[in-house]
């Protein structure tokens, strides 16, 4: 023992101990006949014995005791990763691209050393290279989920505390329906009754593009997306009222779909389109660079194809559809998430101020009675 070194407290069957070399106060007990000491990280006395009671208690019960020293930021990220897989989580590749980043800082660490302070210098450094605020929020929210499993599996008895930061890039872009149609005019012809679609429910590209004949029932009217397609996991219905444009595109949709089918001979079932959206029989599989040409020509450059989402959450609130009814149209989860989407343009405000106008004069006519 050095002379700085303070004895052992004994606490319960363990003890809490002070090493010479350290301020901070550390835990020993028994584990299958084998010693295990951590730290505290923390100079209070106090700390160490709470942690202390919690592994006796975990001992007692059956339950495993944190692995701390053992526990690395790989070992963290291969739970994150099976959690994903055994979750069927669809955003898997998305959660892989934000611990790549974190790797180059916390790659070689324990989770020990990742404390608060180092990762809000990450978060710091991060947006100093000019990443997003949410690229930014999505890698500590994989960082956190990281930890807060490593804790659920035995291998953490804490996680630090850090917050991740608010998003403020929100986008702000949609269409005037004349904008739209000029759009449309300048896309391949593939891509025109799909981006109609999109325009006129809302749905994302992922859930256009991917879109079977099997989901549309043109005799009952209605689109449906099945459980467990969608990004919030839930199915949706889409009615189609007769003699709408929804209802139209789906149906010209239909018939030129039949036409190839028949020119190319194709009467067995399996040789059938299976995709609504398709490029002569062939799945759309991408759209960019098209988008970008057409909305360049159009007069809208650096228009996004989510922005078609934006412009039908603005529609509906224009229309006056109940917010919840909406909602299930367009399969927003959240309705924080849907009222970021209820933009209101420049015009709006106009025919807001518009009405006030009318309605104060009005009042003034009432009042000359």
């Amino acid at each position: 023992m050095g002379p700085d070194e303070k004895k052992p407290r004994e606490y319960g069957a363990g003890r809490v101990f002070k090493r010479w070399n350290s301020p901070n106060w550390y835990v020993g007990y028994n584990v299958k006949g084998k010693w295990v000491v951590e730290s505290s990280h923390s100079p209070n006395d106090a700390v160490a014995k709470r942690i202390l009671r919690v592994r006796m208690g975990d001992l007692e019960s059956g339950r495993p005791v944190p692995t701390v020293r053992r526990c690395t930021f790989e070992d963290m990220a291969e739970l994150l990763s099976n959690d994903y897989v055994n979750n069927g989580r669809r955003t898997l590749n998305r959660v892989l691209h934000s611990v790549a980043h974190l790797r180059q800082t916390f790659g070689s660490d324990k989770a020990s050393a990742i404390t608060t302070d180092r990762i809000e210098a990450y978060r710091a450094a991060r947006l100093t290279e000019g990443a997003a605020s949410a690229t930014v929020r999505m890698e500590l929210s994989a960082l956190k989920r990281m930890f807060r499993l490593a804790r659920r599996h035995g291998r953490l008895h804490e996680v630090p505390d850090f917050e991740c930061p608010t998003p403020n890039n929100a986008r702000q872009g949609f269409f005037e329906d004349a904008e739209l149609r000029r759009v449309v005019e300048h896309l391949p012809e593939p891509l025109r009754p799909l981006t109609l679609f999109a325009y006129l429910t809302g749905w994302r590209w992922g859930e256009v593009r991917s879109l079977r004949w099997s989901q549309v029932d043109l005799q009952a009217g209605t689109v449906r997306l099945e459980v467990g397609t969608t990004k919030n996991g839930e199915g949706r219905e889409f009615p189609l009222s007769p003699g709408s444009e929804l209802d139209a595109v789906l149906r010209d949709q239909r018939r030129l779909t039949s036409e190839l089918e028949l020119s190319r001979g194709w009467v067995r079932p399996e040789d059938r389109v299976p995709w609504v959206f398709h490029r002569q029989g062939r799945e759309i599989r991408t759209k960019d660079a098209a988008w970008r040409v057409a909305c360049r020509e159009a007069g809208v450059p650096g228009r996004l194809f989510h922005d078609l989402r934006r412009t039908a959450v603005r529609n509906l609130e224009r229309a006056g559809v109940p917010r919840s009814w909406a909602m299930k149209l367009t399969g927003h989860k959240t309705e924080s998430v849907y009222r970021r989407y209820a933009i209101v343009a420049d015009q709006d405000l106009r025919d807001g101020v518009a009405r006030l106008t009318a309605w104060q004069a009005e009042q003034r006519k009432r009042g000359a009675r």
